[in-house]
C-alpha cells in the first residue's frame, strides 16, 4: 500500500507526549485562512511512500521514542483522508515495537469510515477550529458538523483526546463563543488535555512561495493577557458542561447525552512551545 507523504520529523516534542516521529501527509478537505502548511492540501502532492518504506524511516529513532515514552503522529494536511495507509503504518509499528500511535486531525471524517484506523490510534489529537457553525464556514471553508460528530464518536468509544484549539483574536475571541467551546469540551469523556495555541505568523513565507495571497494577513498573535482570558473562558465553560449546560452547536451534535463523571479536572494549557519550534504546527 502507498500513501502520499508531504514531510517528516524525527525529534518532535509538540505533537503527543515524549519524543516524536511526526509524519505530515498530504492532502486537507479545509481552507483554513491561517494554514500555516498550504503545500499539503493537495492530495496529489508530495511524494509516494509504502508502509515498508514509512516504517523503515521510523526505525533508526526508535531508542529515542522508547527511552522519552514518545512514539508515532500523524498529522498533515488531514491524516484521516488516508486512513487505511495511516492504520497500515500504525499497526506496523505496534507489532514491531509496540510504539505509541497519535493521530493529529482536524475530524473532517465520518466515523465509519476511519474505525480501524482509531482502533490503531492510542491518542487522538483533535484540533477545533470554532465552535460557531457559520464562522466555522468563514474561517476554514467547510461546517462544523462532522469534527463535532467525530469528537462525539472518540467521547462515547472512550478514546483519549487532546483537544486543540488555534486561538486567534478577532475571529474566535468572543467570549460566548469561547464559553461554548468549553461547554462542548465538557460533555466529552476521556479529554486529557485542552491546547490553546495562540496564532503565529511563522508560516506565511509558504503561501508567498506557491504565489498565494495569504487570507489571515489581517491577523495577530495574541497578547498574554488576551490567552490568560480565553483560558479562563473554556475552562468555565467544562465546568458549566460538565453540569449539563450545553453549547448550541453541541446539541446538534449530540451532546445531549449525560457525560460520564470524571474524577479528575481536565487539563488546560497554554501551549507556547507549540509555535516556537522551527517548524509551523498550525494546519
Amino acid at each position: 500500500m502507498q500513501g502520499r507523504i508531504h514531510s517528516i520529523e524525527t525529534f518532535g516534542t509538540v505533537d503527543g507526549p515524549g519524543i516524536r516521529f511526526v509524519l505530515f501527509m498530504q492532502g486537507c478537505a479545509l481552507q483554513c485562512q491561517y494554514c500555516h502548511n498550504p503545500d499539503t492540501w493537495d492530495l496529489q502532492g508530495g511524494r509516494s511512500l509504502s508502509v515498508q518504506e514509512m516504517v523503515d524511516e521510523i526505525e533508526p529513532y526508535i531508542g529515542y521514542y522508547r527511552r522519552s515514552k514518545g512514539g508515532l503522529t500523524v498529522t498533515g494536511g488531514e491524516p484521516t483522508l488516508q486512513a487505511k495507509f495511516v492504520e497500515e503504518v500504525f499497526r506496523e509499528c505496534k507489532k514491531r515495537w509496540n510504539l505509541h500511535t497519535a493521530l493529529d486531525s482536524n475530524g473532517f471524517c465520518e466515523p465509519e469510515n476511519v474505525a480501524g484506523l482509531i482502533e490503531a490510534t492510542d491518542l487522538v489529537l483533535l484540533d477545533l477550529k470554532h465552535i460557531d457553525r457559520n464562522k466555522h464556514i468563514e474561517l476554514t471553508a467547510q461546517p462544523n458538523d462532522r469534527m463535532l460528530r467525530f469528537a462525539r464518536y472518540l467521547s462515547d468509544i472512550g478514546k483519549k483526546m487532546w483537544i486543540r484549539h488555534v486561538f486567534i483574536p478577532g475571529v474566535n475571541d468572543d467570549e460566548e463563543d469561547l464559553l461554548n467551546l468549553g461547554r462542548f469540551i465538557g460533555t466529552l469523556n476521556n479529554v486529557e488535555k485542552l491546547e490553546l495555541l495562540p496564532y503565529h505568523m511563522m508560516g506565511i513565507f509558504k503561501w508567498e512561495q506557491m504565489g498565494k495571497a495569504y487570507p489571515g494577513a489581517h491577523f495577530r498573535s495574541p497578547t498574554d493577557e488576551e490567552s490568560d482570558r480565553a483560558n479562563q473562558l473554556i475552562q468555565q465553560g467544562i465546568v458549566e458542561g460538565k453540569a449539563g449546560k450545553q453549547a448550541p452547536s453541541a446539541i446538534a451534535a449530540g451532546a445531549d447525552k449525560t457525560p460520564t463523571p470524571v474524577d479528575s479536572e481536565t487539563v488546560v494549557e497554554i501551549n507556547a512551545a507549540a509555535f516556537e519550534g522551527n517548524r509551523a504546527t498550525h494546519r
